[in-house]
Formats: structure tokens, C-alpha cells, sequence
């Protein structure tokens, strides 16, 4: 899957179009150490195929690579991070 993200000084995403549909995950950032998942979006055409728990992964990957936290916020992406204590580490 070939995961996008764009970020600014506040806010970022991370978003996949596969089969021609999209999926994002939205954040906003909370300083330099910390985002703030705060939605995660996938049509009924992409559900089922991994695609909201692949963008929570690369999302949680980056944080780690940056050395920031994640709060979230998002009840998708908190079940998926609960679900996985390996991910824990960023919370």
C-alpha cells in the first residue's frame, strides 16, 4: 500500500486511494512531541483489507521514528492501539 502523508504546522493526514477509493487518518499536532489522531476515515468499498489498520501503523511508526506521542482521540485508531501493545510505546 502506498501511504501518503502531509503535514503543516498544525495539522497532518495520512491517506491511501486504492481500487479508486481513499482512506485518511487525520491528527493535529500538539507542540513538537505530540499529535492528536483525531479521525480515521474508510469507505465500504476498502473495509475489511487492513487499509484503517495499515494507515494507524504507519502513524504510530512515524511518531516512534520522531520521538513523539500520540493521543487518540480517534476511536478507531484507540481500539487498534489498544489491541497491540507493541504499538503501546507511543502513547
Amino acid at each position: 500500500m502506498d501511504i501518503q502523508h502531509q503535514e503543516d504546522d498544525s495539522k497532518g493526514r495520512y491517506w491511501v486511494v486504492v481500487d479508486g477509493h481513499e482512506a485518511e487518518m487525520t491528527y493535529s499536532r500538539a507542540g513538537e512531541k505530540m499529535i492528536i489522531i483525531d479521525h480515521t476515515s474508510v469507505p465500504d468499498g476498502l473495509r475489511g483489507k487492513g487499509v484503517g489498520v495499515a494507515l494507524v501503523q504507519r502513524g504510530v511508526e512515524d511518531a516512534r521514528k520522531a520521538g513523539r506521542q500520540i493521543v487518540p482521540l480517534c476511536p478507531y485508531a484507540k481500539a487498534q492501539i489498544q489491541k497491540r501493545p507493541e504499538w503501546q510505546d507511543v502513547l
